[in-house]
């Protein structure tokens, strides 16, 4: 696989996790792959795309085949936003003129564990033993399928222990607008969630998508488990590799 790519940061990356954008960034790099930044890079459409707005949905979609032309692949630290580019813009422009365009930016779209596997990344674990649980983001696990090389990474690190959720792939309650639009629900789902974290004794959770872990995060705060905190896997990832602590 070329080892050379775009890297797409995601909204989520930008607005409240760029230390994540960073870490990832260095993954690649201590995989001696070349790393291309578009500065001028936007949103993958989701939330307007969940919303029904499928019209405003194609103009981002158009914008982004634009802006990432070329053959590299195109790498994302996100199962969700990834689902949303390889395989919902597809559903999105099947009768559409663009539709061979949308295929071509689409088939190059790559979650970032994903192509770590295709390359044959494996990370050495300097870090100290810990017991972690892991969290199925649900558009990684359902349409991504990302979350197998997830967890090849994770279990690949030889100082930490996974320890399975017993509801490991219901939803958090996050969903994007659904927190927004349904919050009692929303509310009881990211509870159910934290109590499935609690009793798995692990002293935190893993997972690679950053609207769940802003839900699980903020809900484990609300309930006072201040001692069990929330990782994104590349962050995690890059301090284990690098020895430091979180």
């Amino acid at each position: 696989m070329q080892k050379k790519v775009y890297f797409y940061a995601t909204c989520l990356g930008t607005a409240a996790m760029q230390k994540m954008v960073l870490n990832s960034i260095k993954l690649l790099r201590a995989a001696d792959v070349e790393v291309v930044f578009k500065k001028d890079q936007t949103c993958c459409g989701q939330p307007s795309y969940n919303t029904g707005y499928f019209n405003d949905t194609k103009k981002i979609a158009l914008y982004n085949a634009e802006v990432f032309q070329g053959d590299l692949p195109i790498v994302i630290p996100s199962g969700s936003c990834g689902g949303m580019m390889s395989h919902d813009y597809l559903e999105l422009f099947k009768d559409d003129v663009n539709y061979e365009k949308i295929k071509q930016f689409s088939s190059r779209v790559i979650e970032l564990s994903q192509y770590l596997d295709a390359i044959g990344f494996k990370p050495v674990d300097k870090g100290e033993k810990i017991k972690v649980t892991w969290h199925s983001n649900c558009h990684a696990l359902r349409v991504q399928k990302s979350i197998e090389s997830n967890k090849k990474l994770l279990t690949s690190l030889s100082n930490v222990e996974v320890v399975y959720l017993e509801h490991e792939e219901e939803c958090c309650g996050f969903g994007g607008t659904f927190s927004v639009k349904e919050p009692e629900i929303s509310n009881a789902m990211a509870k159910a969630k934290v109590e499935d974290i609690i009793k798995s004794g692990a002293s935190a959770v893993i997972s690679a998508d950053g609207g769940c872990l802003l839900n699980i995060a903020g809900t484990l705060s609300k309930l006072g488990y201040k001692d069990v905190k929330a990782y994104h896997l590349y962050d995690f990832l890059s301090a284990r590799i690098n020895g430091e602590k979180l």
